[in-house]
């Protein structure tokens, strides 16, 4: 069944539950007071985040009480340091692919100084006859 996440992409979803699970034990209520989701999308949330897909955005049809438990909360962060670890790991290929790319560039721009100091013309010689066409 499709979940209506009100505007919120998966991504900001599962920043928002990390963020939930961070709080220390007895703040979590005043926390989620504090932000703009309301009880009813929150719970819902967190039933996608422990037992659904939040990617296709679907949970499961059975309901029941929902308290998740330390091995689900394990899960959601392992699942969470893997996608931090392959963010970085994608940031620091594009850094290493931007520094090659600056480093062709100065090469070239020393070179194309090489090339128009060695391309300096020459002074003029005197025709001769022959080339005058006399």
């Amino acid at each position: 069944m499709p979940v209506d996440n009100k505007g919120f992409t998966r991504e900001e979803i599962r920043e928002f539950m990390h963020e939930y699970y961070l709080q220390p034990h007895g703040s979590r209520k005043e926390w989620l007071a504090s932000t703009s989701v309301s009880d009813w999308t929150f719970r819902r949330w967190r039933t996608l985040m422990v037992q659904g897909d939040i990617d296709r955005g679907l949970i499961p049809r059975e309901h029941g009480g929902m308290v998740p438990t330390n091995r689900e909360l394990s899960a959601f962060e392992k699942a969470r340091a893997r996608e931090i670890a392959a963010h970085r790991a994608e940031v620091e290929k594009l850094q290493k692919r931007v520094q090659e790319l600056e480093d062709t560039n100065s090469a070239l721009g020393k070179a194309i100084g090489l090339l128009h100091e060695l391309s300096v013309p020459e002074p003029d010689t005197t025709p001769t006859s022959a080339q005058n066409g006399s």
